[in-house]
Protein backbone atom coordinates (compact mmCIF):
# COMPACT_ATOMS: atom_id res chain seq x y z
CA UNK A 1 0.00 0.00 0.00
CA UNK A 2 2.96 2.23 0.66
CA UNK A 3 4.05 2.09 -2.73
CA UNK A 4 1.08 2.54 -4.42
CA UNK A 5 0.89 5.83 -2.25
CA UNK A 6 4.03 6.73 -3.12
CA UNK A 7 3.18 6.49 -6.88
CA UNK A 8 0.52 8.51 -6.51
CA UNK A 9 2.35 11.21 -5.62
CA UNK A 10 5.05 11.04 -7.86
CA UNK A 11 1.88 11.45 -10.19
CA UNK A 12 0.43 14.32 -9.03
CA UNK A 13 3.61 15.82 -7.87
CA UNK A 14 5.01 16.04 -11.48
CA UNK A 15 4.64 19.85 -12.28
CA UNK A 16 6.62 20.42 -8.46
CA UNK A 17 9.48 18.10 -9.58
CA UNK A 18 10.01 19.73 -13.05
CA UNK A 19 9.86 23.09 -11.83
CA UNK A 20 12.68 21.71 -8.92
CA UNK A 21 14.48 20.27 -12.06
CA UNK A 22 14.03 23.48 -13.97
CA UNK A 23 15.81 25.53 -11.55
CA UNK A 24 19.07 23.17 -11.59
CA UNK A 25 18.99 23.15 -15.87
CA UNK A 26 19.29 27.06 -15.29
CA UNK A 27 22.02 27.48 -13.69
CA UNK A 28 25.35 27.00 -16.28
CA UNK A 29 27.61 24.17 -14.18
CA UNK A 30 30.11 23.99 -17.03
CA UNK A 31 33.08 22.26 -15.25
CA UNK A 32 35.56 22.21 -17.87
CA UNK A 33 35.13 26.40 -18.05
CA UNK A 34 36.60 28.08 -15.07
CA UNK A 35 34.52 31.11 -16.10
CA UNK A 36 31.99 28.97 -15.00
CA UNK A 37 33.44 27.79 -11.69
CA UNK A 38 30.91 30.20 -9.42
CA UNK A 39 28.26 28.27 -10.66
CA UNK A 40 29.57 25.14 -10.45
CA UNK A 41 29.25 25.79 -6.74
CA UNK A 42 25.97 27.27 -7.15
CA UNK A 43 24.71 23.91 -8.36
CA UNK A 44 26.61 22.11 -5.54
CA UNK A 45 25.03 24.60 -2.84
CA UNK A 46 21.13 24.18 -4.58
CA UNK A 47 21.38 19.95 -4.69
CA UNK A 48 22.82 20.01 -1.19
CA UNK A 49 20.43 22.02 0.41
CA UNK A 50 17.53 19.97 -1.79
CA UNK A 51 18.86 17.00 -0.42
CA UNK A 52 18.49 18.40 3.18
CA UNK A 53 15.07 19.49 3.00
CA UNK A 54 14.25 16.07 2.37
CA UNK A 55 16.17 14.21 5.10
CA UNK A 56 19.37 14.06 4.48
CA UNK A 57 22.45 15.17 6.19
CA UNK A 58 24.11 16.81 3.46
CA UNK A 59 27.62 18.24 3.05
CA UNK A 60 29.67 20.29 0.19
CA UNK A 61 33.10 19.11 0.06
CA UNK A 62 35.84 20.87 -1.37
CA UNK A 63 37.88 19.54 -4.01
CA UNK A 64 41.40 20.90 -5.86
CA UNK A 65 38.27 21.55 -8.72
CA UNK A 66 34.91 21.58 -8.16
CA UNK A 67 33.14 20.30 -5.16
CA UNK A 68 31.51 16.38 -4.36
CA UNK A 69 28.38 16.81 -2.72
CA UNK A 70 27.60 13.86 -0.21
CA UNK A 71 24.28 13.06 1.55
CA UNK A 72 23.43 10.45 3.47
CA UNK A 73 19.97 8.97 4.90
CA UNK A 74 20.43 6.32 7.67
CA UNK A 75 16.97 7.00 9.26
CA UNK A 76 15.64 3.15 7.68
CA UNK A 77 17.38 1.75 10.58
CA UNK A 78 20.99 -0.66 10.72
CA UNK A 79 18.85 -3.57 10.16
CA UNK A 80 18.12 -2.22 6.43
CA UNK A 81 20.27 -2.52 3.33
CA UNK A 82 22.78 0.71 2.64
CA UNK A 83 23.10 1.42 -1.09
CA UNK A 84 25.33 4.23 -2.52
CA UNK A 85 23.63 6.59 -5.57
CA UNK A 86 26.10 8.70 -7.82
CA UNK A 87 25.10 11.09 -10.02
CA UNK A 88 26.97 14.70 -11.53
CA UNK A 89 25.67 18.00 -11.25
CA UNK A 90 27.93 19.23 -14.25
CA UNK A 91 27.39 19.61 -18.02
CA UNK A 92 29.09 19.94 -21.09
CA UNK A 93 29.96 22.98 -23.12
CA UNK A 94 27.13 24.53 -25.53
CA UNK A 95 29.32 25.17 -28.19
CA UNK A 96 28.30 26.23 -30.85
CA UNK A 97 25.19 28.09 -29.38
CA UNK A 98 23.61 29.02 -33.16
CA UNK A 99 22.80 25.54 -33.42
CA UNK A 100 20.65 25.55 -30.34
CA UNK A 101 16.85 26.28 -31.31
CA UNK A 102 16.04 27.38 -28.02
CA UNK A 103 18.76 29.37 -25.15
CA UNK A 104 20.47 25.74 -23.55
CA UNK A 105 20.06 27.13 -19.94
CA UNK A 106 16.40 28.44 -20.34
CA UNK A 107 15.21 25.03 -20.35
CA UNK A 108 11.29 24.53 -21.98
CA UNK A 109 8.92 21.77 -22.55
CA UNK A 110 8.05 21.04 -26.48
CA UNK A 111 5.39 18.74 -27.80
CA UNK A 112 6.41 16.81 -31.07
CA UNK A 113 3.92 16.18 -33.68
CA UNK A 114 3.45 12.61 -32.30
CA UNK A 115 1.84 13.82 -29.13
CA UNK A 116 4.99 13.18 -26.78
CA UNK A 117 6.98 15.89 -24.81
CA UNK A 118 10.36 16.78 -23.96
CA UNK A 119 12.84 18.26 -21.73
CA UNK A 120 15.00 20.87 -23.43
CA UNK A 121 18.56 22.28 -21.92
CA UNK A 122 21.67 21.28 -21.56
CA UNK A 123 21.88 18.66 -18.97
CA UNK A 124 18.41 17.81 -19.35
CA UNK A 125 19.50 14.32 -19.75
CA UNK A 126 22.91 14.10 -18.97
CA UNK A 127 22.95 13.73 -15.92
CA UNK A 128 20.69 16.70 -14.03
CA UNK A 129 17.31 14.96 -15.53
CA UNK A 130 18.71 11.55 -14.42
CA UNK A 131 20.02 12.41 -11.26
CA UNK A 132 16.44 14.18 -10.29
CA UNK A 133 14.44 11.36 -11.25
CA UNK A 134 16.47 9.69 -8.23
CA UNK A 135 16.00 12.83 -6.14
CA UNK A 136 12.20 13.22 -6.39
CA UNK A 137 11.71 9.14 -5.70
CA UNK A 138 13.28 10.05 -2.45
CA UNK A 139 11.34 13.28 -1.92
CA UNK A 140 8.06 11.13 -2.49
CA UNK A 141 8.88 8.49 -0.39
CA UNK A 142 9.66 10.55 2.65
CA UNK A 143 6.68 12.70 1.74
CA UNK A 144 4.33 9.73 1.73
CA UNK A 145 5.59 7.27 4.19
CA UNK A 146 7.58 9.98 6.75
CA UNK A 147 10.60 7.84 4.95
CA UNK A 148 12.69 6.04 3.35
CA UNK A 149 12.59 1.92 3.14
CA UNK A 150 16.25 1.87 3.18
CA UNK A 151 19.43 3.51 4.21
CA UNK A 152 20.69 5.89 1.20
CA UNK A 153 23.84 7.50 0.71
CA UNK A 154 23.89 10.19 -2.40
CA UNK A 155 26.84 11.19 -4.77
CA UNK A 156 27.24 13.71 -6.63
CA UNK A 157 30.33 15.07 -7.90
CA UNK A 158 30.81 18.16 -10.10
CA UNK A 159 34.14 17.06 -12.80
CA UNK A 160 32.29 14.00 -14.76
CA UNK A 161 32.36 16.09 -18.08
CA UNK A 162 35.75 17.26 -17.65
CA UNK A 163 37.75 14.50 -16.68
CA UNK A 164 36.78 13.48 -13.21
CA UNK A 165 40.49 14.64 -11.59
CA UNK A 166 39.39 14.86 -8.52
CA UNK A 167 37.08 11.85 -8.10
CA UNK A 168 39.81 9.12 -7.66
CA UNK A 169 41.74 11.01 -4.70
CA UNK A 170 38.47 11.50 -3.05
CA UNK A 171 36.74 8.22 -2.84
CA UNK A 172 39.99 6.71 -1.77
CA UNK A 173 39.85 9.34 1.31
CA UNK A 174 36.28 8.69 2.22
CA UNK A 175 36.43 4.91 1.21
CA UNK A 176 34.85 3.85 4.42
CA UNK A 177 32.10 6.66 4.90
CA UNK A 178 31.13 6.04 0.89
CA UNK A 179 31.96 1.84 0.72
CA UNK A 180 28.30 0.82 0.88
CA UNK A 181 25.97 -2.82 -0.17
CA UNK A 182 25.95 -2.09 -4.16
CA UNK A 183 26.01 1.10 -6.19
CA UNK A 184 23.67 2.53 -8.09
CA UNK A 185 24.55 4.67 -11.50
CA UNK A 186 22.08 6.62 -13.16
CA UNK A 187 23.67 7.49 -16.42
CA UNK A 188 22.54 5.07 -19.08
CA UNK A 189 20.10 4.25 -21.26
CA UNK A 190 17.06 2.29 -22.30
CA UNK A 191 17.00 -0.13 -24.44
CA UNK A 192 14.38 1.57 -26.52
CA UNK A 193 11.71 4.31 -25.70
CA UNK A 194 9.31 1.43 -23.75
CA UNK A 195 11.90 -1.35 -22.19
CA UNK A 196 14.05 -0.20 -19.43
CA UNK A 197 17.36 -1.49 -19.37
CA UNK A 198 20.42 -2.65 -17.02
CA UNK A 199 23.97 -2.69 -18.11
CA UNK A 200 25.48 -5.22 -16.06
CA UNK A 201 28.63 -5.43 -18.13
CA UNK A 202 31.27 -2.48 -18.95
CA UNK A 203 34.15 -3.34 -20.93
CA UNK A 204 37.71 -2.24 -19.74
CA UNK A 205 39.99 -0.09 -21.88
CA UNK A 206 43.88 -0.62 -22.93
CA UNK A 207 45.72 2.09 -24.86
CA UNK A 208 48.93 1.79 -26.53
CA UNK A 209 51.28 3.80 -29.01
CA UNK A 210 54.28 2.41 -29.91
CA UNK A 211 56.72 3.53 -32.46
CA UNK A 212 59.41 1.48 -34.97
CA UNK A 213 62.53 3.22 -35.84
CA UNK A 214 64.64 2.02 -38.40
CA UNK A 215 67.31 4.09 -40.59
CA UNK A 216 68.94 7.09 -38.78
CA UNK A 217 66.59 9.34 -41.23
CA UNK A 218 64.19 9.40 -43.96
CA UNK A 219 65.76 7.89 -47.39
CA UNK A 220 65.32 8.75 -50.89
CA UNK A 221 63.31 5.11 -51.83
CA UNK A 222 64.90 5.65 -55.48
CA UNK A 223 68.93 5.12 -54.00
CA UNK A 224 67.91 2.89 -50.50
CA UNK A 225 64.25 1.14 -51.67
CA UNK A 226 64.74 -2.44 -51.44
CA UNK A 227 67.49 -2.53 -49.61
CA UNK A 228 66.57 -0.27 -46.34
CA UNK A 229 64.41 -1.52 -43.82
CA UNK A 230 60.89 0.32 -43.82
CA UNK A 231 59.59 1.00 -40.72
CA UNK A 232 56.19 1.37 -42.11
CA UNK A 233 56.25 -2.50 -43.56
CA UNK A 234 57.58 -3.57 -40.36
CA UNK A 235 54.54 -1.85 -38.36
CA UNK A 236 51.53 -2.93 -40.96
CA UNK A 237 53.09 -6.60 -40.54
CA UNK A 238 53.19 -6.20 -36.66
CA UNK A 239 49.68 -4.83 -36.72
CA UNK A 240 48.00 -7.76 -39.19
CA UNK A 241 49.54 -10.42 -36.85
CA UNK A 242 47.28 -9.30 -34.59
CA UNK A 243 43.98 -11.33 -35.40
CA UNK A 244 43.69 -14.76 -37.21
CA UNK A 245 41.51 -15.72 -40.33
CA UNK A 246 39.16 -16.18 -37.88
CA UNK A 247 39.17 -12.56 -36.33
CA UNK A 248 40.34 -13.78 -32.99
CA UNK A 249 43.46 -11.84 -31.50
CA UNK A 250 46.77 -13.71 -31.19
CA UNK A 251 48.45 -12.69 -28.46
CA UNK A 252 49.36 -15.43 -26.08
CA UNK A 253 47.22 -15.49 -22.71
CA UNK A 254 44.81 -12.89 -24.46
CA UNK A 255 41.09 -14.91 -23.85
CA UNK A 256 42.66 -15.71 -20.52
CA UNK A 257 40.16 -14.63 -18.21
CA UNK A 258 37.38 -14.44 -20.31
CA UNK A 259 34.33 -15.56 -19.19
CA UNK A 260 31.07 -16.31 -21.83
CA UNK A 261 27.83 -15.36 -21.12
CA UNK A 262 24.94 -17.63 -19.28
CA UNK A 263 22.34 -19.43 -21.97
CA UNK A 264 19.79 -17.62 -20.06
CA UNK A 265 21.46 -13.78 -21.14
CA UNK A 266 22.16 -14.77 -24.60
CA UNK A 267 18.69 -16.23 -24.88
CA UNK A 268 17.61 -12.44 -23.20
CA UNK A 269 19.69 -10.77 -25.86
CA UNK A 270 18.53 -12.83 -28.85
CA UNK A 271 14.69 -11.26 -27.96
CA UNK A 272 16.01 -7.67 -28.05
CA UNK A 273 15.45 -7.87 -31.69
CA UNK A 274 18.84 -6.23 -32.44
CA UNK A 275 19.32 -6.20 -36.27
CA UNK A 276 23.08 -6.71 -36.73
CA UNK A 277 22.95 -5.97 -40.67
CA UNK A 278 20.94 -2.52 -39.97
CA UNK A 279 23.49 -1.65 -37.11
CA UNK A 280 26.30 -1.94 -39.49
CA UNK A 281 24.16 -0.74 -42.53
CA UNK A 282 23.40 2.38 -40.80
CA UNK A 283 26.99 3.32 -40.92
CA UNK A 284 27.83 2.37 -44.78
CA UNK A 285 28.46 -1.75 -43.64
CA UNK A 286 27.67 -4.42 -45.72
CA UNK A 287 28.84 -7.14 -43.55
CA UNK A 288 30.22 -7.53 -39.71
CA UNK A 289 34.21 -7.72 -38.62
CA UNK A 290 35.60 -9.60 -35.92
CA UNK A 291 35.19 -13.68 -34.54
CA UNK A 292 33.19 -15.29 -36.99
CA UNK A 293 31.11 -17.15 -34.70
CA UNK A 294 30.08 -14.51 -32.80
CA UNK A 295 27.08 -12.59 -33.16
CA UNK A 296 27.46 -8.72 -33.75
CA UNK A 297 25.60 -7.75 -30.28
CA UNK A 298 27.67 -10.47 -28.17
CA UNK A 299 30.83 -8.17 -30.17
CA UNK A 300 30.36 -4.88 -28.96
CA UNK A 301 29.00 -5.68 -25.45
CA UNK A 302 30.43 -9.34 -24.15
CA UNK A 303 33.73 -9.62 -26.34
CA UNK A 304 37.23 -8.23 -25.85
CA UNK A 305 38.53 -6.43 -29.05
CA UNK A 306 42.12 -5.43 -30.57
CA UNK A 307 41.61 -2.15 -32.75
CA UNK A 308 44.43 0.02 -34.58
CA UNK A 309 42.95 3.68 -33.87
CA UNK A 310 45.89 5.55 -35.79
CA UNK A 311 48.93 4.41 -38.06
CA UNK A 312 51.73 7.95 -38.76
CA UNK A 313 54.14 7.55 -40.37
CA UNK A 314 56.14 9.08 -43.98
CA UNK A 315 55.00 11.55 -46.07
CA UNK A 316 51.10 12.46 -45.93
CA UNK A 317 51.08 15.76 -47.15
CA UNK A 318 50.07 17.02 -50.45
CA UNK A 319 51.60 15.96 -53.76
CA UNK A 320 54.16 13.07 -53.92
CA UNK A 321 57.60 12.52 -51.80
CA UNK A 322 59.10 9.33 -52.83
CA UNK A 323 60.69 8.89 -49.26
CA UNK A 324 61.41 5.76 -47.03
CA UNK A 325 60.64 7.14 -43.27
CA UNK A 326 62.58 6.55 -40.54
CA UNK A 327 59.66 6.00 -38.07
CA UNK A 328 56.38 5.36 -37.92
CA UNK A 329 54.15 4.49 -35.05
CA UNK A 330 50.81 3.29 -34.50
CA UNK A 331 48.00 3.46 -31.65
CA UNK A 332 46.36 0.00 -30.56
CA UNK A 333 43.34 0.32 -28.00
CA UNK A 334 41.78 -2.93 -26.32
CA UNK A 335 37.96 -3.60 -25.15
CA UNK A 336 38.83 -6.08 -22.08
CA UNK A 337 36.03 -8.25 -20.29
CA UNK A 338 35.08 -10.75 -17.75
CA UNK A 339 38.70 -10.86 -15.87
CA UNK A 340 40.90 -9.73 -18.47
CA UNK A 341 44.31 -7.85 -16.45
CA UNK A 342 45.03 -4.82 -18.53
CA UNK A 343 48.67 -5.39 -17.02
CA UNK A 344 49.15 -8.77 -18.82
CA UNK A 345 47.34 -7.95 -21.80
CA UNK A 346 49.97 -4.87 -22.17
CA UNK A 347 53.26 -6.62 -21.51
CA UNK A 348 52.21 -9.56 -24.04
CA UNK A 349 51.47 -7.21 -26.55
CA UNK A 350 55.13 -5.37 -25.95
CA UNK A 351 56.69 -8.94 -25.96
CA UNK A 352 54.75 -9.94 -29.24
CA UNK A 353 55.69 -6.59 -30.45
CA UNK A 354 59.39 -6.70 -29.67
CA UNK A 355 60.09 -10.86 -30.83
CA UNK A 356 58.38 -9.80 -34.21
CA UNK A 357 61.35 -6.74 -34.94
CA UNK A 358 63.81 -7.41 -37.79
CA UNK A 359 67.44 -6.56 -37.39
CA UNK A 360 68.18 -3.26 -37.49
CA UNK A 361 64.92 -2.31 -36.36
CA UNK A 362 64.14 -1.15 -32.79
CA UNK A 363 60.88 0.21 -30.93
CA UNK A 364 59.35 2.35 -27.69
CA UNK A 365 56.42 2.12 -25.87
CA UNK A 366 53.94 5.06 -24.69
CA UNK A 367 51.67 3.99 -22.50
CA UNK A 368 48.25 5.74 -22.82
CA UNK A 369 45.95 4.18 -19.71
CA UNK A 370 44.14 0.67 -18.85
CA UNK A 371 41.13 -0.18 -16.92
CA UNK A 372 39.70 -4.00 -15.97
CA UNK A 373 35.96 -4.96 -16.71
CA UNK A 374 33.32 -4.65 -14.62
CA UNK A 375 30.49 -6.81 -14.83
CA UNK A 376 27.75 -7.28 -12.14
CA UNK A 377 27.42 -10.72 -11.26
CA UNK A 378 24.15 -12.22 -13.46
CA UNK A 379 23.05 -14.05 -9.99
CA UNK A 380 23.36 -10.86 -7.94
CA UNK A 381 20.00 -10.65 -5.30
CA UNK A 382 20.29 -6.68 -6.35
CA UNK A 383 20.22 -7.40 -9.69
CA UNK A 384 17.36 -10.03 -9.62
CA UNK A 385 15.22 -7.17 -7.67
CA UNK A 386 15.82 -3.81 -10.17
CA UNK A 387 15.00 -6.16 -13.14
CA UNK A 388 11.44 -7.54 -11.36
CA UNK A 389 10.66 -3.20 -10.49
CA UNK A 390 11.91 -2.26 -13.72
CA UNK A 391 9.85 -5.03 -15.96
CA UNK A 392 6.77 -4.26 -13.29
CA UNK A 393 6.63 -0.66 -13.97
CA UNK A 394 7.66 -0.53 -18.02
CA UNK A 395 5.53 -3.67 -18.22
CA UNK A 396 8.45 -5.20 -20.34
CA UNK A 397 10.69 -7.12 -19.27
CA UNK A 398 14.18 -4.85 -18.15
CA UNK A 399 16.56 -5.82 -21.02
CA UNK A 400 20.06 -7.10 -19.48
CA UNK A 401 22.75 -4.97 -21.46
CA UNK A 402 26.26 -4.09 -22.18
CA UNK A 403 28.23 -1.49 -23.09
CA UNK A 404 30.94 -1.10 -25.32
CA UNK A 405 32.16 1.67 -23.65
CA UNK A 406 33.37 2.20 -20.29
CA UNK A 407 32.01 4.51 -17.50
CA UNK A 408 34.89 5.02 -15.23
CA UNK A 409 33.20 5.48 -12.20
CA UNK A 410 32.08 1.95 -11.83
CA UNK A 411 35.00 0.91 -12.30
CA UNK A 412 36.05 2.86 -9.74
CA UNK A 413 33.41 1.41 -7.28
CA UNK A 414 34.42 -2.03 -7.84
CA UNK A 415 38.40 -1.18 -7.11
CA UNK A 416 38.47 1.37 -4.70
CA UNK A 417 35.17 1.05 -2.90
CA UNK A 418 35.02 -2.48 -3.59
CA UNK A 419 31.34 -2.72 -4.04
CA UNK A 420 29.19 -3.75 -7.45
CA UNK A 421 27.21 -0.93 -9.12
CA UNK A 422 23.63 -0.98 -10.82
CA UNK A 423 23.88 0.81 -14.55
CA UNK A 424 20.28 2.24 -14.70
CA UNK A 425 19.26 4.86 -16.66
CA UNK A 426 16.31 6.37 -18.81
CA UNK A 427 17.82 7.74 -21.54
CA UNK A 428 17.44 7.74 -25.06
CA UNK A 429 20.20 7.56 -27.72
CA UNK A 430 18.48 10.59 -29.63
CA UNK A 431 18.83 12.75 -26.92
CA UNK A 432 21.42 14.53 -28.12
CA UNK A 433 23.83 14.27 -25.13
CA UNK A 434 27.00 16.72 -25.41
CA UNK A 435 25.38 18.05 -28.66
CA UNK A 436 23.46 21.27 -29.34
CA UNK A 437 19.75 20.42 -28.67
CA UNK A 438 19.88 18.08 -25.80
CA UNK A 439 16.61 16.60 -24.34
CA UNK A 440 15.33 14.33 -22.33
CA UNK A 441 11.80 12.49 -22.51
CA UNK A 442 9.17 13.49 -20.29
CA UNK A 443 8.04 9.57 -20.50
CA UNK A 444 11.66 9.23 -18.99
CA UNK A 445 11.75 11.63 -16.24
CA UNK A 446 8.29 11.01 -14.89
CA UNK A 447 8.57 7.26 -15.10
CA UNK A 448 12.42 7.62 -13.93
CA UNK A 449 10.78 8.18 -10.91
CA UNK A 450 8.38 5.52 -10.47
CA UNK A 451 11.24 3.28 -11.01
CA UNK A 452 13.53 4.08 -8.33
CA UNK A 453 10.52 4.18 -6.46
CA UNK A 454 9.80 0.62 -6.47
CA UNK A 455 13.35 -0.30 -7.26
CA UNK A 456 13.75 1.22 -3.18
CA UNK A 457 11.33 -0.55 -2.03
CA UNK A 458 12.92 -4.12 -4.15
CA UNK A 459 16.37 -3.16 -2.71
CA UNK A 460 14.52 -2.84 0.93
CA UNK A 461 13.57 -6.25 0.79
Amino acid sequence: MSLSAVLTRIDADLQSSLDRLFDLLRIPSISADPAYKADCARAADWLAAELTGIGFDTTVRPTPGHPMVVGHYTKAGPDKPHVLFYGHYDVQPVDPLELWDTPPFEPSIATMPNGTKRILARGAEDDKGQMMTFVEACRAYVAVTGALPLNVTILAEGEEESGSPSLVPFLEANKAELSKQVAMICDTDMWNRDTPAIACMLRGLVGEEFTISCADRDLHSGMFGGAALNPIHVLTKILAGLHDETGKVTLPGFYDGVIDIPADLRANWDNLGFDGAAFLKDVGLTAPAGEVDRTVLEKIWARPTCEVNGIVGGYAGDGFKTVLPAKATAKVSFRLVGKQDPVKLRAALRKYVKDSLPPSASVTFHEHGGSPAVQLPFDSRELAAARAALTEEWGKPAAITGSGGSIPIAGYFRHILGMDALMIGFGLPDDRIHSPNEKYELQSFHKGMRSWARILTALAG
